[in-house]
């Protein structure tokens, strides 16, 4: 049984260790993104409101957003636990889900905010590049491709992703510290978040994630 929320800034290395804690703890992985595509693609009420804000270019509504993740924590799948990723994102969010966990006899076990420092975070992301065929993902230092421009997959060509450029990266950093931080400090107020150096190997992150949730 884990019920978790994962924090980091765009580059910290969220997905990569999503996917392991999903892996050792059996529960579902939850991102607000699937969520919406997934009431979208089912013609759902929530999905039909959702990408008529989407649609304008505008931001799903907070109340709107904490429905939408809220249902889903009410499907069987997460009856023994679950991860959260990119909800919430804010203090309101975070509040409702605590009043929606707390109606349903549930609680956090642990938030786990895993941190870089601005530098680092640039360097990961104006790195990473994207082959145009296939989609699979390299880094130019961390992660280079055998041979340089082509994808070892597959022999498309790799490219960078507009959202990848140190101008957009540094305004996606600024976005996420405004937004989330607050949420940072929510937390540390209710003493349920562990801080976890993300600028560490990825096997010494994830161990330190598996040391704080303590099992």
């Amino acid at each position: 049984m884990l019920r978790t929320v994962l924090l980091g800034p765009p580059g910290a290395g969220k997905g990569t260790q999503a996917v392991r804690i999903v892996e050792k703890y059996n529960v579902p992985h939850i991102s607000t993104g699937d969520i919406f595509r997934e009431n979208i693609k089912n013609g759902t009420e929530l999905g039909k409101k959702a990408q008529e804000y989407m649609n304008k270019g505008e931001l799903v509504p907070d109340d709107l957003v904490i429905d939408l993740a809220t249902s889903r924590l009410l499907e069987d799948d997460c009856k023994n636990g679950f991860l959260l990723d990119g909800f919430p994102r804010t203090v309101y969010q975070a509040e409702k889900l605590d009043e929606f966990l707390t109606a349903h006899g549930m609680k956090l076990d642990k938030v786990i905010d895993i941190e870089v420092e601005k530098e680092e975070l640039i360097t990961r992301l104006t790195g990473r590049r994207v082959c145009k065929k296939c989609g699979a993902s390299y880094h130019v230092v961390n992660i280079p491709p055998k041979k340089e421009g082509i994808c070892d997959i597959c022999g498309g060509e790799l490219f960078q992703r507009a959202d990848d450029t140190v101008e957009t990266v540094e305004n996606r950093i600024e976005v996420y510290n405004e937004q989330t931080m607050p949420l940072v400090d929510y937390y540390k107020r209710a003493d349920n978040i562990v801080t976890i150096d993300g600028a560490l190997p990825l096997e010494t992150v994830f161990a330190e994630i598996v040391k704080s949730i303590g099992e």
